[in-house]
């Protein structure tokens, strides 16, 4: 039989053609659905094969025998077009959004009821049934001292005929060097700056003195998502029963108290947002203080604060003339101690 004789058959997959007279039930081997395109993936609707290349789509051999075909298949309704009366005229209005209104900032703050993490609960009660029972005056074995780089712990009496060797000044991070102000040994690498002998020489420190006041650089940071801004600070060895968080809708204020070295954590910012003071909670870990705070509108924030330097510039004046002159507003100083 000639080619002119042959009739084409349009079964998907297929694109033979055949002799009618010698068409059977398993000549034609086929796709009976339809091709399917999504995600990168190229694949038949009746049959699990997919790939990603085009030429091995059309390579896919059929998945149901049949008799041959030469009915076109047919064409997928085409999406009917709504004629649209050109004089018309359709009027958007542009949506404007709505903020809450912003409490003043003097709004009276709540006290925070915090739920203490088990393992802390732990931590707390171990330390108060030691306070219970040891002298306050007397000196543990294994207290560290408290001058900055000793490594030495208290183990008795004889540890204070031990020289401590520390650094007087306080530590410095700029521009990726760690180094210590009172005597300036630069390092890029922690361990190495952590490692660094001290540079005077004294007798040890095992407890502050009462009369000394010192603030404890505590490091601190936040992320958030759509309805929950979540504020981390990183500390060790605070006392739960002193420490105190405050919120209004647009106020933090947070004081982390440590007393074994007599010395606290302040933190307090005018928050960038507005929050639902009672949809937010307060939970203390080992290692850090986490402060949920529930937006009271959906939305990200820019930042977590408005600087201070924008609500009261008088304020921020008169804190820059009390700073140290000697540290640059660039050097971020962290406190050490307890490492």
């Amino acid at each position: 039989m000639s080619d002119s004789d042959l009739v084409q058959c349009f079964n998907r997959g297929c694109g033979l053609k055949y002799n009618p007279k010698e068409n059977k039930e398993d000549s034609c081997r086929h796709h009976p659905g339809e091709p399917v395109f999504h995600d990168a993936y190229k694949g038949w609707s009746c049959c699990n094969k997919k790939c990603t290349d085009f030429t091995e789509f059309l390579n896919i051999k059929g998945c149901t025998l049949s008799c041959h075909s030469n009915v076109k298949p047919p064409e997928p309704e085409k999406p009917k077009h709504l004629e649209i009366d050109n004089s018309e005229i359709i009027e958007v209005k542009p949506i404007v959004p709505t903020y809450l209104p912003r409490p003043p900032f003097e709004t009276p703050m709540v006290v925070m009821k915090p739920d203490i993490a088990p393992s802390l609960k732990q931590q707390v009660k171990q330390k108060h049934n030691s306070v219970e029972k040891s002298d306050t005056n007397e000196i543990a074995i294994g207290t560290a001292c408290k001058n900055k780089g000793c490594k030495i712990t208290y183990q008795g009496p004889d540890t204070n005929n031990e020289k401590c060797v520390y650094h007087s000044g306080h530590p410095v991070f700029h521009e990726g060097l760690k180094f210590w102000s009172c005597c300036k040994k630069r390092t890029t690498d922690f361990q190495a700056f952590l490692d660094q002998v001290g540079c005077e020489e004294g007798t040890h420190l095992w407890k502050k003195e009462s009369g000394d006041k010192n603030k404890v650089n505590c490091r601190w940071d936040y992320h958030q998502t759509g309805s929950h801004v979540i504020v981390a600070i990183y500390a060790k060895q605070y006392d739960v029963d002193e420490t105190i968080v405050k919120l209004n809708p647009i106020r933090l204020f947070a004081n982390l108290v440590f007393p074994q070295d007599n010395a606290s954590f302040l933190l307090d910012v005018e928050l960038r947002g507005v929050v639902d003071v009672e949809k937010s909670k307060v939970t203390m870990y080992g290692t850090k203080v986490e402060i949920s705070l529930k937006k009271a509108e959906p939305g990200s924030w820019s930042r977590l604060d408005i600087p201070r330097s924008i609500v009261e510039p008088e304020k921020e004046a008169k804190e820059k003339q009390n700073t140290d002159q000697e540290i640059s507003s660039k050097v971020e100083a962290v406190d050490l101690s307890d490492l």
